[in-house]
């Protein structure tokens, strides 16, 4: 009887122990940290602004490193075929939730079909397959575009009232790229309503953007308008030092270009989609599925314009360009 009872207190000392290591566990499994994987094809270097809005959506979504999100970044640095094998990475890490941001979209995709996806593109999403449509995406995948390819018509018109009567004016693109075809049909069709003698430049790579800065002069080039692609935005820097180099007047899709010496801007604000993409990223961190998540669009615009860089280039800006602008840079 006494082995019994010693037996029987024992065993309640056990389920009792047990049962109060039970929440300890479930609290433990409540406070993890989430992750979020954040995919780019841009450099760290360059991307300093849009990190900092990508997080101010994630505080307004109620997220904030370190206290209650991990973010873990990867970075193709300008090489798309990169993005792939980057994406697998977060898979397996695994993460919570992946931001696809630039080209990256379609590879995050491929990816996985249950982790879920907010991108952030400037392409047409239902065109490229990310998504079913607009208001409801389906799957794992929603997220924010700007269209920026679709301005090209309209920064062609602005740069023509930036340099008016010239005669030759060149596009840069990568004519290998879905979006830098688009760029080339509507810019020239728009080129064709206008009159205007348009150039196609091909910029697919380091050495073929160095090339095509040396063909402006011997095309009689005097004005350039510098296509939407993400490969472009790692190697800003560079294309507007070439511009300075060949003195050549140059408008450009985001403000970032702008900030760092061009001459002039006109595009959707980058920093806003990155913002938005954080405030999704944190409403599905929360509880909220993609396929409930209509696709965003961007709707602010931005005329930059630097006087510093006109002054330099001998460029006199128009009254009217000025009063247009939703910026200028002194």
């Amino acid at each position: 009887m006494k082995f019994d009872h010693l037996h029987r207190r024992e065993l309640l000392a056990l389920l009792c122990g047990g049962a109060t290591s039970w929440p300890i566990v479930s609290r433990a499994q409540q406070s993890a940290i989430p992750v979020v994987g954040f995919l780019s094809g841009r450099s760290p270097a360059e991307s300093a602004g849009v990190v900092t809005a990508f997080r101010q959506g994630l505080s307004e979504a109620g997220y904030a490193e370190p206290q209650n999100v991990t973010v873990d970044f990867r970075w193709a640095e300008g090489q798309s075929d990169r993005l792939p094998a980057l994406a697998r990475e977060l898979v397996h890490r695994p993460v919570d939730v992946i931001a696809a941001l630039g080209e990256s979209g379609p590879a995050a995709k491929a990816a996985t079909t249950t982790i879920p996806i907010v991108f952030g593109s400037g392409g047409d999403p239902v065109e490229i397959g990310l998504v079913a449509s607009l208001n409801r995406p389906g799957g794992n995948v929603t997220g924010a575009t700007f269209l920026t390819a679709a301005l090209g018509a309209k920064r062609l018109g602005l740069l023509r009232d930036l340099v008016p009567g010239v005669e030759v004016i060149a596009l840069l693109v990568n004519p290998d790229k879905s979006v830098g075809r688009v760029q080339i049909r509507d810019v020239q069709e728009a080129a064709h309503a206008l009159g205007q003698s348009l150039v196609i430049l091909d910029g697919g790579s380091d050495e073929k953007i160095e090339a095509a800065f040396a063909a402006l002069a011997p095309q009689h080039v005097r004005a350039l308008l510098v296509g939407g692609d993400p490969f472009f935005d790692t190697r800003r820097e560079r294309l507007v030092a070439l511009a300075s180099q060949y003195r050549i007047p140059a408008i450009y899709q985001f403000r970032e270009y702008a900030l760092a010496g061009g001459l002039m801007s006109y595009g959707t604000s980058i920093t806003d989609m990155y913002r938005l993409v954080g405030i999704y990223v944190g409403r599905i961190l929360k509880g909220e599925k993609p396929a409930d998540l209509p696709v965003m669009q961007v709707t602010k615009f931005e005329l930059v314009i630097n006087l510093k860089t006109a002054k330099t280039l001998g460029v006199k800006i128009s009254d009217n360009l000025l009063s247009l602008a939703d910026e200028v840079i002194e």
